[in-house]
């Protein structure tokens, strides 16, 4: 299983940046988790979207689906001159309404609503899904193949039920939004650097990526405050591809 990392910040990209985006690809089959602004174009670096077998989203909040409103047209492109004849996939979970019909356009799409506890299988990659304390409806994914297990946490509060949902995973590609200092004057519904890093620690993961920075910190500091309890967390780097096996 190969990942590739598009886009890591939220929830507006740094210069340069993109917001959440990732490839996911084995069997010839590729797979986009999360589509923010500036995905669509880092995207084509690797294939043409109309290639994609599917997309899933974590939750409809802008920095994670704005770039599926431009897809609309690369779709639409793609139908025209018979290169997709077939919508594509789309899983999401359907609340907020709005945003969830917001997105179907022209039938470009096929919408799949998700839920918490449910299975997916999307060519060789078996998903199953939990929902995170966010301030909308957000869902964990755990992706398995025979080549090894991936799990996606964003965004998200800690909480216990991540670490069994997490066990044993290769990789864990987790937000790291906040530093623990930062939590008395910011909101909830995020994980710190640090949280991310006892998740990691708990769960007996291989291997922890961060992601899903904030433009105006350095994600030197993310790291270093994930190194004091998780020694081998990883800054995710845009552009780079990680192999996942088990």
């Amino acid at each position: 299983m190969k990942l590739t990392v598009l886009g890591r910040y939220g929830p507006y990209p740094a210069a340069g940046g993109a917001c959440s985006g990732y490839l996911l690809e084995e069997e010839g089959c590729p797979v986009l988790l999360d589509c923010g602004n500036g995905v669509l174009s880092r995207l084509q670096e690797h294939l043409k979207p109309w290639a994609l077998e599917a997309v899933l989203l974590s939750h409809l909040h802008f920095d994670h689906i704005a770039d599926l409103m431009v897809l609309r047209y690369a779709l639409d492109y793609a139908r025209s001159r018979d290169l997709r004849p077939h919508p594509l996939p789309l899983y999401a979970l359907p609340k907020p309404a709005a945003e969830f019909e917001r997105l179907l356009y022209k039938g470009l799409f096929k919408a799949v609503p998700l839920s918490g506890g449910e299975k997916l299988t999307v060519g060789p990659f078996n998903f199953s899904f939990i929902e995170t304390i966010h301030s909308v409806p957000c869902l964990a994914m755990r992706i398995e193949t025979e080549k090894g297990v991936l799990v996606y946490a964003v965004d998200t509060e800690y909480f216990d039920g991540l670490v069994n949902f997490a066990a044993g995973a290769d990789i864990l590609l987790t937000e790291a939004s906040f530093l623990e200092k930062d939590t008395r004057r910011s909101p909830v519904n995020h994980l710190t650097a640090a949280d991310a890093a006892r998740l990691a620690s708990r769960a007996g993961v291989n291997r922890l990526l961060l992601t899903h920075f904030h433009p105006e910190r350095s994600p030197d500091a993310s790291l270093e405050e994930a190194r004091e309890y998780f020694a081998a967390a990883e800054l995710a780097r845009e552009g780079q591809t990680y192999r996942i096996s088990g």
